[in-house]
């Protein structure tokens, strides 16, 4: 097994079952995954766009892993950027995934290297509209894990947040 693997399956089992049971999964592991991944594999904190005025890095690479922080469709793939642009939930959808695009070239990746997204909405009447957008930046058949979850309070009121996990 991979390590990048090892890790992914970490990330999906820790989300199954009930808490005390992902508690105890998770913890084991964790500790497998540790043994596999290795002392080299240490966590890179990455700013490709300067340095941040908010509180977290927009990635962080772990091995093979980037993890991206939650893009909002902000003028700037920045996380110093902080008008949206207009449009609605579509045009939000579109300027959100090219902001991880933009992140993720950035980075050394690409969408086509998106293995898991985790989207979180203002209004969950908007999924069918936002699915529309979403699926136009993946090839189909190529299609990332998914989450998906209503939020009340967005940052800077936006109607759609997403986060993504992608390998190098």
């Amino acid at each position: 097994m991979t390590r990048t693997h090892a890790l992914l399956l970490v990330l999906a089992l820790s989300a199954t079952g009930c808490r005390a049971a992902r508690e105890r999964r998770t913890e084991r592991l964790a500790g497998a995954v540790a043994g596999a991944v290795g002392a080299a594999d240490t966590a890179q904190y990455l700013t490709p766009f300067g340095a941040p005025t908010r509180p977290f890095s927009p990635a962080v690479r772990v091995g093979n892993l980037i993890f991206l922080s939650g893009q909002i469709g902000t003028d700037a793939a920045s996380a110093n950027a902080n008008t949206l642009v207009p449009g609605g939930i579509e045009a939000e959808t579109r300027q959100t995934l090219e902001n991880i695009r933009t992140t993720l070239a950035a980075v050394g990746s690409s969408m086509d290297k998106v293995v898991k997204c985790t989207v979180m909405m203002a209004d969950m009447k908007e999924w069918d509209r936002m699915n529309v957008v979403y699926r136009g930046f993946f090839k189909p058949g190529h299609l990332p894990a998914r989450s998906a979850l209503g939020a009340n309070g967005l940052a800077l009121n936006a109607r759609v947040e997403i986060e993504c996990i992608a390998t190098a």
